[in-house]
């Protein structure tokens, strides 16, 4: 147990240190507008480089540094909350390789690093998912590595087709990337790489299925990793995205998923899974306004969300952890005087999902909202982003109400306590990371403010969405109503609204089961059959049966052989001649 606590507290270490220096230098970089490329040679061979690439600039050191940031964090909260697990050392190992695989990422200007990375995080993901070996977790695994390979491929696709300009170093093609038509083929596969990674529709389903692994690991993936890769990677190809008129289809999508998530969420009672489906309707945000023309925007969102996500998922692993493991809201109550201190950490990130002033997320969702109002947007398409940010409000006032009031309903006789003091340290830190972090990216990231100058109806309309969304959740909380109309047609409404339009059974069914059923069939027919009759174990037959026929020349005399045939050869002659 010394060894783990040594291993938990090294790695916390140097991560807090690392994160500390990125942003530092992320922060120098922006003041200087510095960018740094930086070619290392591995090897040689017959005048052939091996090199690897690396690209700093403020945009990477500062993502590397929060990413390392939450990751010492959750490293420390990880060393009491899975200290009772026997394989404790192979968890902290996994969550290191997957901050590396993520690093690669980051600061690969490369497809081909870039493939390692993103490969790397969905290997480390899968045995994340399936580290409690469960029926469940299993299921979770594969569809978690299915729906991602698919964006592996457009990848490699990607990379295929970019050998026609002589190098993967997409950061030197992206600006003849617009004005070549061939080029915008890489655009669409790296957006539908990025779809798959950030779990748009129609790949949402893999997303809550995620929720198997355990809760720290949560906390990394939804707030600053994995989820995220295919939104930063999005990002740094958006030149190519606005000119290839793609955009438009990754709009809708992303505006859908949002959408989608804050209905399923209103009618979730799972804690872990209520907190992963906000996180895919915040990463509906990010696609919308990265797609929207917006590219710093979505990237000052995503800092800002990881802070307070990580905090979300810290506290509900403190109240599932201090809950034996229960997870339904409805049995939950009166936290803010149980845990005092984690309800306060808790109440904090929620309000800062919802955007509420002066917290981290006020600052990126305001000012994006007012930049669709300020664009050329329809008017469905607004009224659906303005419509899924009070679903966010929404779901978040009534998790509040669940959790908050009343009394606790779980167990008869149980008792809750804050002795776990690394975990609150760990929520502490963000806790005032989340209330701080929103104004100091503002103001790093936009030096020179532009002012949005709305009519006033428009203005308000971001706080009158939060607060109709705000009081309808505590009604609904309160009332312990559904939202829906009684009769036939809610039943169909909530089996549609709570099972995310039906996306778990399309990608269980239709995307999993039916090309494993076909991949069988072709197993069977083909592989281990007509391919096995004419291909490899036909041809080891022939060579056998000719080895063995052979073998039996070489162990008799040859001459017998000789006078046999000679003598078959006379008595054909002769009965030809008769």
């Amino acid at each position: 147990m010394l060894w783990i606590f040594n291993i938990c507290f090294v790695s916390f270490f140097f991560l807090l240190v690392s994160s500390g220096v990125l942003i530092g230098c992320g922060v120098l970089f922006v003041m200087k507008d510095l960018v740094y490329f930086v070619e290392w040679e591995l090897f040689t061979i017959n005048s052939s480089l091996v090199v690897m690439t690396f690209l700093f600039d403020w945009m990477s050191l500062f993502f590397l540094g929060f990413v390392m940031f939450i990751s010492s964090m959750v490293i420390f909260y990880s060393s009491v909350y899975m200290a009772h697990d026997e394989y404790v050392n192979r968890f902290i190992l996994l969550v290191l390789l997957f901050v590396l695989s993520m690093g690669a990422l980051i600061v690969s200007p490369n497809l081909i690093s870039i493939l390692l990375g993103w490969d790397g995080l969905g290997l480390v993901s899968y045995c994340l998912v399936i580290y409690y070996q469960n029926i469940k977790s299993y299921n979770a695994g594969m569809l978690t590595a299915l729906s991602n390979r698919v964006g592996d491929v457009a990848i490699l696709l990607a990379i295929t087709w970019m050998f026609n300009f002589g190098s993967w170093n997409y950061v030197y093609y992206v600006d003849c990337m617009v004005d070549v038509v061939s080029m915008k083929l890489i655009c669409g596969l790296v957006i539908l790489a990025g779809m798959t990674k950030s779990a748009q529709i129609p790949f949402s389903a893999w997303l809550p299925a995620a929720m198997a692994a355990p809760t720290p690991v949560s906390a990394l993936v939804h707030s600053s990793t994995l989820v995220t890769a295919g939104v930063y990677l999005l990002i740094r190809f958006s030149p190519v995205l606005q000119e290839s008129r793609l955009w438009v289809f990754l709009l809708f999508f992303s505006a859908m998923t949002m959408a989608m998530a804050g209905i399923s969420a209103s009618h979730e009672f799972d804690l872990k899974k209520i907190i992963a489906l906000s996180t895919l309707s915040q990463l509906g945000l990010m696609m919308s306004i990265l797609s929207f023309g917006y590219p710093i925007m979505a990237f000052f969102h995503l800092l800002s969300h990881a802070m307070f996500k990580a905090l979300l998922f810290l506290c509900a692993g403190a109240i599932i952890h201090n809950s034996s493991d229960w997870q339904d809201i409805r049995s939950f109550g009166a936290m803010g005087v149980v845990k005092p201190l984690t309800g306060v950490c808790f109440n904090i990130a929620n309000l800062s999902l919802c955007g509420i002033p002066f917290l981290a997320g006020f600052y990126s969702k305001d000012l994006i909202l007012e930049m669709f109002m300020l664009g050329f947007l329809n008017i469905f398409l607004c009224g659906v982003i303005f419509v899924s940010t009070g679903l966010t409000v929404f779901y978040s006032f009534r998790l509040l109400y669940y959790s908050m009031s009343g009394l606790f309903k779980a167990q008869s006789c149980g008792g809750y306590s804050e002795d776990e003091e690394v975990m609150l340290w760990s929520m502490i830190f963000l806790t005032l990371m989340a209330v701080s972090v929103g104004c100091l990216l503002e103001w790093s990231l936009f030096s020179s403010f532009e002012v949005v100058i709305l009519p006033w109806y428009m203005k308000i309309s971001v706080l009158f969405t939060c607060g109709s969304g705000a009081y309808l959740g505590y009604l609904v909380g309160m009332l312990d109503i559904s939202i829906l109309p009684i009769g036939l047609v809610s039943h169909f409404s909530h089996f549609f609204g709570g099972s995310m339009w039906f996306l778990p059974y399309v990608s269980t069914y239709g995307g999993s089961v039916s090309p494993l059923v076909l991949g069988n069939f072709y197993l069977k027919g083909m592989d281990q059959g007509w391919s096995e009759f004419f291909g490899g174990q036909g041809i080891y037959d022939i060579t056998q049966n000719g080895a063995k026929i052979l073998q039996l020349l070489q162990d008799n005399n040859v001459k017998l052989y000789l006078m046999t045939f000679v003598v078959w050869v006379v008595l054909v002659l002769v009965i030809t001649l008769i």
